[in-house]
């Protein structure tokens, strides 16, 4: 069975038992240790996928985690679950994680609830887990894309010295996008000076750049419905290509 069919078969029983799942080990059960055997890991093999695993802090005794992930006797990915009904939201819940990465090897940390997988690495300062994550995977809501990302994680696939890149431009492309998708609906004045800039050669005073930004905005949005015009008209005409091409090929065989 390839990857996205693993994943998909993990899927495909949440909504089948979500009703039924009402606590935090339950959730690990019916929904986390079929995701990381998905994975590639053998969740009956506790010297590869380790239950509560220690992670001590200085001042704190008895700190676990629900799950370490280890290679080569040392932890590589940490997984800590919440209940399948509970947000991520919380700073509690990732701080909890902050403190068990700090205390351990591990280079990788995963916030779950089941449904939702939030990845976090340390992409800021060494040994602190940044307070974003690199990159989501909501199991109720993904594509192909998404699986090939989460593939790298698996144990036939992962390489712990390419992760730390692969972290950075997730991060970073993540960022962009939000970046992007908050000036496509508000557009900030440095923005929107700078297409002015390159069209008015007037003084870009108040009131311009305020009529600017309301041009900015319908650009934006215009040239984005234009591209995915292109794009459905290239779908459209596709068969009529292949079509005409097939026609083409039976003129000269009958030739």
């Amino acid at each position: 069975m390839d990857f996205i069919d693993q994943i998909k078969a993990v899927s495909q029983q949440i909504p089948k038992l979500k009703e039924q799942v009402l606590t935090e080990e339950a959730t690990k059960n019916a929904f986390v240790m079929p995701f990381i055997n998905a994975l590639g890991y053998n969740v009956f093999n506790p010297t590869e996928v380790c239950p509560e695993f220690t992670a001590d802090v200085p001042g704190l005794k008895g700190e676990k985690v629900d799950y370490a992930i280890n290679m080569n006797g040392v932890p590589i990915i940490l997984i800590e679950c919440k209940w399948c009904g509970a947000s991520l939201e919380h700073p509690k819940h990732s701080s909890q994680l902050h403190r068990y990465f700090h205390a351990t090897e591990a280079k990788f940390g995963i916030l779950t609830n089941g449904i939702l997988y939030r990845f976090y690495t340390d992409t800021e300062k060494t040994n602190v887990m940044d307070e974003k994550p690199f990159f989501e995977f909501n199991m109720m809501d993904f594509n192909e894309s998404m699986v090939h990302e989460l593939k790298r994680f698996s144990k036939i696939a992962f390489n712990p010295e390419q992760m730390a890149d692969f972290a950075k431009n997730l991060l970073y492309t993540k960022e962009i996008k939000r970046l992007m998708a908050e000036q496509l609906t508000e557009p900030s004045p440095e923005f929107v000076k700078f297409f002015a800039s390159q069209v008015y050669t007037g003084r870009l005073t108040v009131s311009v750049t305020d009529k600017f930004t309301e041009i900015t905005k319908r650009s934006l949005k215009e040239f984005i419905n234009d591209r995915i015009t292109d794009r459905l008209k290239s779908a459209i005409d596709l068969p009529d290509t292949i079509t005409s091409a097939h026609n083409l090929l039976l003129i000269k065989i009958q030739k």
